[in-house]
């Protein structure tokens, strides 16, 4: 099981750790106009899926706005940022920050998608949030990269997802 902490207090995730080579699980969350999202909206690309706790957060933020930046310079790449905010929340986030390049879904519905990608909180002030972590997943969907950020409030490694998924 991956391990994560918040400010330095650890926190339990739920799931099954991912690790890359694995096949990515399906899911099926809420898009910003309430239609289910699922992997079949990525047919055909690599997908860069960010778990973050929410965009209403600093870092949640600005992780979504690079990503919204580095996307929009390769055509083979999406990016997926998935959080337990309400799609509506994302909608709001998306349209303050011009954030076109990037999806957005809640799994705020049962959080199966935490679950299925072992990035669930359960227990004390985040329970079932979901902690900071990020999988690239190529068009056959195996992972090619899977990183669970240790400590929630940092920041990922920007450079080594992006390189996953140009590869």
């Amino acid at each position: 099981m991956a391990t994560a902490a918040f400010k330095g207090d650890p926190v339990t995730l739920t799931g099954t750790e991912l690790k890359v080579g694995d096949e990515a699980p399906d899911f099926t969350l809420q898009g910003q106009d309430l239609s289910d999202v699922t992997w079949e909206d990525f047919p055909t690309k690599t997908v860069i899926v960010l778990a973050v706790p929410s965009l209403d957060t600093s870092v949640c933020a600005l992780e979504a706005k690079r990503f919204n930046e580095e996307v929009a310079e390769d055509e083979r790449v999406e990016c997926l940022v998935v959080s337990m905010d309400l799609p509506f929340a994302a909608k709001r986030f998306c349209g303050a920050e011009n954030a076109e390049n990037i999806h957005t879904a809640s799994d705020h519905r049962d959080a199966s998608f935490g679950k299925a990608y072992g990035c669930l909180i359960e227990g004390g002030p985040l329970d079932r949030i979901l902690t900071r972590a990020v999988f690239v997943a190529g068009p056959a969907g195996t992972l090619k990269h899977v990183e669970y950020c240790s400590e929630i409030s940092e920041h990922p490694d920007y450079e080594a997802a992006l390189k996953a998924a140009r590869a």
